[in-house]
């Protein structure tokens, strides 16, 4: 009511409504990147601005960006994802110039997302899923395209697309039972990437200049044998990390 406002206002005015000084407890947690961090929703500490406050500098002293989700790394990383359909049409319609721009501007923006992220300090949990799906998507639409145009062998498209999919399997299948396994991309993963990717630009190059893709028959076989490689070490490493949860 209006006379209990006056009250207040009166109260406040005389001193006796003490604003909030003292530390809130050390066992809640102001981290705007935990989940736990609703309970303080629930039950938000006295005066409310106070507790907003606490928030915004936790957040700011860790570096945490969890509330701006769509943040210059994440739209470059999206960028890369809607070049994966024109990536793919140009390829079809045999214009290969421009599946190749299309190509090489993609490898770019996966270059710089990462860079910034990690400048800028942007990392976030939605980058973190969508840099890899981008990269999945990339190059498995790439080896499924060009083996459709004779240009990759069809067994190799099916033991990239294979492997990949045993491992976001497995990936989903540890996200649901909440194992504690190590998930993170290891450096024979990235390198396995990175040469699936340059054998791809080196076909769309090859193509569009009409010349022999005998040419690169060894770099052929070195993606193979590192695309089987990286897929059994995963599957090693996730096999040790559920054994020694279960001992």
């Amino acid at each position: 009511s209006s006379a209990g406002m006056l009250k207040l206002k009166s109260a406040w005015q005389a001193g006796q409504v003490v604003r909030r000084t003292e530390p809130f407890p050390k066992k809640r947690d102001y981290s705007l990147c935990s989940r736990r961090s609703s309970t303080l929703v629930d039950n938000p500490p006295a005066p409310f601005y106070d507790y907003a406050l606490a928030l915004s500098a936790s957040a700011r002293e860790q570096g945490c960006h969890a509330d701006e989700p769509m943040n210059l790394p994440n739209s470059l990383t999206i960028l890369r994802i809607l070049l994966v359909p024109l990536f793919v049409g140009f390829l079809l319609y045999d214009r290969y110039d421009y599946s190749l721009a299309v190509l090489l501007l993609a490898g770019l923006t996966d270059g710089l997302d990462g860079t910034i992220a990690r400048v800028a300090n942007q990392r976030t949990r939605l980058g973190a899923f969508l840099d890899p799906l981008a990269d999945k998507l990339l190059l498995t639409s790439g080896f499924v395209t060009l083996s459709i145009l004779h240009l990759v062998p069809l067994w190799t498209a099916i033991l990239v697309v294979s492997r990949d999919l045993i491992l976001m399997t497995g990936t989903l299948l540890v996200q649901l039972t909440e194992s504690r396994v190590d998930i993170s991309p290891t450096l024979l993963g990235k390198g396995t990437t990175l040469f699936q990717l340059s054998y791809i630009l080196l076909v769309v190059i090859l193509a569009s200049r009409q010349m022999d893709l005998r040419l690169i028959q060894p770099l052929l076989y070195l993606v193979v044998a590192l695309t089987l490689l990286s897929g059994f070490h995963y599957l090693y490493r996730g096999f040790v990390h559920l054994s020694a949860g279960e001992a």
